[in-house]
């Protein structure tokens, strides 16, 4: 006879009930993901349901790459099973703090917990010689990967893969939601790219050298930036500049991120006669932006517009 046979019928009623909580709640479980930007965020939201609890360390109108390490943002991160970043030294300034004050083992570097989504795809403007007079220039290329939804695909497949990872019991979900969202996201690139076709070799200005990735998949031209070089603020003498350059080779528009500064494409706007648009660059981006598809649907409805 055990221990069990001898406890009286109400405390064995309470050890059994003590028991079915503990169940529930390990079943009730989610996997706690702190995204470094809003789109990691959704994305990780669309592939793990319920199954996840997500946040983001940074929202649409704040600069990634200049984020102050909160003691706030390094208790969730201290509290994170996956940390789910863009990498391509986006981050270099802030995050590799957030890990190391965490102390959350987990989600070191080469740990299962430390996602970086910018190792998925393959990046565009990768330096040829590391000079950093000329500016912000990450080493490993252009970080701003997610305004090609065909990077975001390729970093679906890898973000639902890890969360299997980290969650094996429940590999199927996440599983049947990345189908799912797959077979949604590729009907809907489809849909943009048809929308998007008067946007074919159409010229532009972009703030800073974040747009690249877009551009290259609408077909679009960047004949300049409103930053003299990455990370520099606008001069105006730059601006001048850009000025004579586009009576030498016309832009229909000047495009900027919601977070940056609108004084500079507003003054270019102005003096070259062309017109000023405010993408939503990330999730949040403005009110049409509340996920991934109202990001894509945002930003070409607002090109199409501001190159009529």
């Amino acid at each position: 006879m055990n221990l069990i046979d001898h406890l009286p019928t109400g405390a064995l009623r309470r050890l059994s009930a003590a028991a079915a909580l503990l169940l529930a709640s390990a079943a009730a479980h989610a996997i706690n993901v702190v995204a470094c930007e809003p789109e990691w965020a959704a994305l990780a939201k669309e592939l793990g349901g319920d199954k996840v609890n997500v946040s983001s360390a940074t929202t649409a109108l704040q600069d990634p790459h200049h984020i102050e390490a909160r003691p706030s943002l390094i208790a969730r991160v201290r509290g994170a099973d996956l940390v789910a970043c863009t990498g391509l030294e986006l981050e270099i300034g802030w995050l590799p703090v957030l890990v190391q004050q965490s102390g959350n083992a987990k989600v070191a570097p080469g740990a299962p917990g430390f996602f970086e989504a910018g190792r998925q795809v393959a990046p565009l403007d990768v330096p040829t010689r590391l000079d950093r007079s000329q500016g912000d220039v990450h080493a490993q290329g252009n970080p701003h990967i997610q305004l090609d939804p065909r990077n975001i695909a390729k970093v679906a497949t890898a973000l639902g893969a890890r969360l299997a990872q980290l969650d094996p019991a429940n590999a199927s979900l996440y599983q049947d939601r990345l189908q799912a969202f797959q077979e949604r996201w590729s009907a809907a690139i489809a849909k943009w790219e048809r929308q998007a076709q008067p946007l074919k070799r159409v010229a532009a200005v972009a703030h800073h050298e974040n747009m690249n990735y877009l551009f290259a998949w609408l077909g679009m031209r960047e004949v300049g930036t409103l930053e003299p070089k990455p990370g520099v603020e606008p001069s105006a003498s730059h601006l001048t500049q850009l000025v004579a350059l586009l009576q030498r080779e016309p832009a229909r528009l000047v495009v900027r991120a919601a977070y940056e500064d609108p004084r500079a494409s507003q003054w270019l706007a102005d003096h070259a006669h062309i017109r000023p648009v405010a993408l939503p660059f990330t999730v949040g981006g403005n009110d049409k932006a509340t996920d991934l598809f109202g990001l894509f649907d945002s930003t070409i409805a607002l090109l199409l517009e501001g190159s009529a």
